[in-house]
């Protein structure tokens, strides 16, 4: 979808690039986050695709054309544009923000308007209320989703993205990221985005470019930028606590081991104990005919209980994990509990197996031989 061919910017009278020779593709639906120190290039890079800054040397292509053979008004009303500030105009609705290019693109009002009403619905935030509404009346976090539904609004394929979460503070920027990646899911835009937040980064790409001095240190995806940094540079950027970071990049269902250790209500606790034997544990789920989580049972509790096994004899599950919890929630569970093991469900609450510290441990070594 994009494509940056040897890339170069420097300005009149300056003895060294701003940008060096950057090299970079990003696929149709990619999030690709552009990361690095202050003054690095980042949004230099991310300002030469919609040329806002001109290039030196180099081609940018757009869906496989030279965005140079656009003529630039065209080239700027296909990319959908958010910044830190957001920039909504304060002397008009959210509605008419949102308005402003389908209008300038010749939408017929009533046309814009629908799409104004559809894009808050999209970002989470009723029309009736806020399409009438001024932007000194919004919250930094509503006005950030404003200023993604402006962007949206004539459905552009791309979306280039400085820095939009920045200006929020850390609680509302949670909330936005995972609202943001929410919308994505829906409409599946290729974006360019700018950050300094390496934790924004890992949690929001499918790639990520490390900058340094102008160029690229690294070009990755984010578990082998955590997993394997091409450099010391890139190592000591991302934080000696990378293998930590890693942990938001697994979900539960990929780290599931043991889904046959359980038994079912009815069932005997020489069965029960058997199946424990087989694999091993202190403990086993209990289930219901469905595979719905009922509770649990010891080993000790076990050795007691020689019937047929009821839900009210188990102990309660505290601390689930569901499929869909990255391993950072996980082993915080784990750790609240005092467990070193998890019993997992889907979004049913059925039983789906257990995840062990021992195999998340597994998941995250770098094979022996390889830069770690």
């Amino acid at each position: 979808m994009i494509e940056l061919s040897n890339i170069t910017k420097r300005y009149d009278g300056a003895s060294t690039p701003v940008v060096d020779g950057i090299n970079m593709s990003v696929g149709a639906g990619e999030i690709c986050v552009l990361l690095g120190p202050s003054g690095c290039g980042k949004t230099t890079t991310l300002k030469m695709i919609n040329r806002l800054v001109q290039p030196t040397s180099g081609k940018i292509f757009l869906e496989g054309k030279d965005t140079d053979e656009f003529d630039v008004v065209e080239l700027r009303r296909r990319i959908g544009y958010v910044i830190q500030q957001i920039g909504l105009f304060p002397n008009m609705t959210v509605e008419e923000n949102i308005c402003v290019v389908p209008q300038l693109l010749g939408w017929d009002k009533a046309k814009a308007r629908r799409r104004a009403a559809e894009l808050l619905d999209i970002v989470a935030l009723d029309p009736a209320i806020y399409l009438s509404r001024y932007p000194k009346d919004l919250s930094g976090g509503q006005a950030q989703r404003v200023g993604v539904a402006r962007a949206l609004a004539t459905d552009p394929a791309v979306m280039l993205m400085d820095e939009p979460f920045g200006a929020i503070d850390p609680i509302n920027r949670e909330l936005i990221q995972d609202e943001f990646l929410r919308i994505q899911k829906q409409v599946r835009k290729t974006i360019v985005f700018v950050s300094h937040d390496i934790d924004e980064a890992v949690k929001m790409a499918d790639k990520i470019a490390i900058f340094r001095g102008g160029h690229i240190e690294q070009f990755d995806s984010p578990d082998n930028i955590l997993a394997r940094p091409a450099s010391p540079f890139v190592a000591g950027f991302v934080g000696a606590d990378r293998a930590l970071k890693r942990l938001r990049l697994v979900r539960a269902r990929d780290a599931v081991s043991a889904s046959g250790c359980a038994v079912r209500v009815g069932e005997s606790g020489a069965r029960a104990r058997a199946v424990m034997a087989e694999y091993g544990v202190d403990q086993i789920a209990l289930v219901d005919a469905t595979d719905r989580l009922q509770g649990y049972f010891t080993a000790a509790q076990l050795h007691t209980l020689d019937g047929l096994l009821t839900p009210a004899e188990a102990l309660p599950v505290e601390g689930a994990a569901n499929c869909g919890d990255d391993l950072r929630a996980v082993v915080s569970s784990m750790f609240a509990s005092g467990t070193s093991r998890l019993p997992t469900i889907d979004d049913d609450g059925r039983f789906v197996g257990y995840i062990e510290q021992a195999h998340i441990v597994e998941l995250l070594r770098v094979p022996a031989g390889e830069p770690a």
